[in-house]
């Protein structure tokens, strides 16, 4: 373990590389964020988002959280989400889940942690929800694998149902939903073609009516 103090040095070095490499870079990147990617992924230290798909700082806006969790209820998420749209007018998504995930393992053993196990109930949902398929995965690794996956894919969903990306598709603003998951073995990310660029595939309760909000606010 480094002492704390090899943190700041770690910095200078990195800094110091990256001004020689591409001179006015921090100049340039205080002045404007503009990424055209917003990553919602785990919390886990070895996950890094940016250096994952080799982006630099300012081409990433990013959001994490234990077991890469989109919820209705969760405000910090919902904040991001509309910044990300409304104001960065973001491109694409990317939920990005990883094998191995320790939230997600939790979830499924019914190991206790404590108070993330509140958070945690929301992957026992997906488990519950995909029950059938789950239950016929005899090996305990295949199957965690496969609640990952599954997970990053409700995750997608919920990104479908919500106002800010719904009202995004309706003003026609390009942007595409995407669920990914990264091996730490490896180090690449499976595409687990769920991707959604509009409205059309999600089940209708869920879909706003939003012509009908517009001439409700005139």
């Amino acid at each position: 373990m480094p002492d704390f103090k090899q943190l700041f040095v770690n910095n200078r070095n990195w800094a110091d590389r990256i001004e020689k490499e591409q001179p006015g870079f921090f100049r340039q990147l205080s002045e404007q964020q503009a990424p055209e990617y917003l990553w919602i992924g785990c919390s886990d230290s070895r996950v890094p988002a940016n250096e994952i798909v080799g982006l630099l700082p300012g081409e990433l806006f990013v959001h994490r959280n234990v077991a890469n969790l989109v919820l209705h209820s969760d405000m910090n998420c919902l904040s991001v989400l509309q910044y990300a749209i409304d104001i960065l007018k973001v491109k694409h998504i990317l939920v990005v889940g990883h094998y191995g995930c320790g939230g997600v393992k939790a979830a499924m053993t019914k190991q206790r942690v404590g108070f993330v196990d509140n958070w945690l109930r929301n992957v026992k949902d997906v488990y519950s929800m995909h029950r059938d398929e789950l239950d016929q995965v005899a090996d305990d690794s295949e199957r965690l694998n496969r609640l990952i996956e599954l997970n990053v894919m409700e995750q997608v969903r919920n990104l479908c149902h919500t106002s800010f990306v719904q009202e995004a598709w309706e003003r026609g603003q390009p942007l595409t939903i995407h669920g990914w998951v990264y091996s730490l073995r490896n180090g690449r990310v499976k595409d687990l073609r769920v991707s959604h660029s509009c409205a059309d595939k999600i089940d209708d309760i869920y879909t706003l009516d939003l012509a009908d909000c517009h001439i409700s606010e005139k």
